[in-house]
């Protein structure tokens, strides 16, 4: 986080309310500026996760894989349900 306790969601949105979007629009742009930033983050910490030195069992790559794609599931219908609950 760029400042302890703010969230990079909760900032965005509310920036893009401040500067007169509408709900749904700040929200949009609020989750597509975390695009970068989570991939970004996910490549930066992906050679830990093969690292065999480190605590407990390192992941395969099919392992990954599957809960990348489950993630990404995941992800999308917590966003879509959102993005619907703000238009409401």
């Amino acid at each position: 986080a760029l400042v302890p306790g703010v969230s990079r969601s909760g900032a965005t949105i509310s920036a893009g309310l401040f500067l007169g979007m509408e709900r749904e629009l700040a929200a949009r742009f609020g989750f597509l500026l975390a695009i970068p930033a989570v991939f970004a983050s996910g490549l930066f910490s992906l050679p830990d996760a093969f690292d065999p030195v480190g605590e407990g069992m390192s992941a395969t790559g099919a392992q990954l894989l599957v809960s990348t794609v489950i993630a990404f599931v995941v992800g999308y219908a917590a966003v879509s349900w959102f993005l619907r609950f703000l238009v409401r």
